[in-house]
């Protein structure tokens, strides 16, 4: 069966076209993203992922505040760790989307499912990552994965947690995600999820499914806005663009 690529998958690779064309040649900064996403007619995010792909293939050099410069072109045939990672890894803001629609669903079931057992668990998360953010250890995102799986286990269900445990795999060992994660200089957004965690376990202690859904759709759409503004590579002060996203209107129906 032939291999379908994802959106940003053809858009970096429209972007590798112009570089083996001539129309970008090393050193010269690429368009701005707002610009290649409404030459393509893709959300801006779509092209931050194709960039990352770019990236990690050492063809391009995102530049804080400048831009993303060529620094190599591509060859006719791709090497097999670069394919690997093209049919493999996900897009970092692809990925987070499906979170949102799948944890904010799965949340509104936990709440409805959920006993003391599983309170007193995530109460106990919770107080380790508060520890771990204390403590300052950036990069421990454990007790983060261990809040949003335990959610998942508190419905019962045992597929969807093996759904959430397999997504959460899916961004440890995402190359794209790393790739992103590495521009990220101020942490200080890590205290805000956690403010985030402490209401969703609210709604769910309340058995509040409505509450729990909103608290996790809302959480995640605030990891995307934070993403977005501490990867963007061509101005510091960026708006915070948004993935094109489904209303959380919608999902409360």
């Amino acid at each position: 069966m032939p291999r379908v690529n994802r959106l940003y998958q053809e858009i970096g690779n429209e972007l590798k076209s112009l570089l083996k064309s001539g129309t970008f040649k090393i050193g010269d900064r690429l368009p701005p993203e707002r610009d290649i996403a409404e030459t393509f007619n893709v959300s801006r995010t779509v092209v931050r992922e194709a960039l990352i792909m770019l990236e990690l293939e050492n063809l391009v050099a995102v530049k804080k505040g400048s831009g993303v410069y060529v620094i190599g072109l591509p060859d006719e045939v791709l090497s097999e760790k670069d394919r690997k990672i093209e049919e493999e890894d996900l897009g970092p803001f692809e990925l987070l989307q499906a979170r949102q629609l799948i944890e904010s669903n799965i949340a509104a079931f936990a709440a409805s499912q959920i006993v003391k057992a599983d309170i007193v668990e995530l109460r106990a998360i919770l107080e380790q990552e508060r520890k771990i953010l204390e403590q300052e250890v950036l990069d421990d995102y454990s007790a983060d994965e261990m809040f949003h799986i335990a959610i998942a286990r508190a419905t019962k269900n045992s597929v969807l947690e093996r759904l959430l445990t397999d997504l959460w795999a899916k961004r440890s060992t995402s190359k794209m995600w790393d790739q992103l994660q590495s521009r990220i200089t101020d942490h200080s957004y890590r205290k805000k999820w956690l403010y985030d965690h402490e209401k969703i376990l609210q709604a769910l202690q309340l058995k509040d499914a409505m509450a729990a859904r909103h608290a996790m759709w809302q959480h995640l759409e605030n990891v995307k806005q934070t993403l977005m503004t501490v990867s963007d590579s061509e101005d510091p002060n960026f708006d915070g663009y948004l993935f094109d996203s489904i209303p959380v209107t919608i999902v409360n129906q």
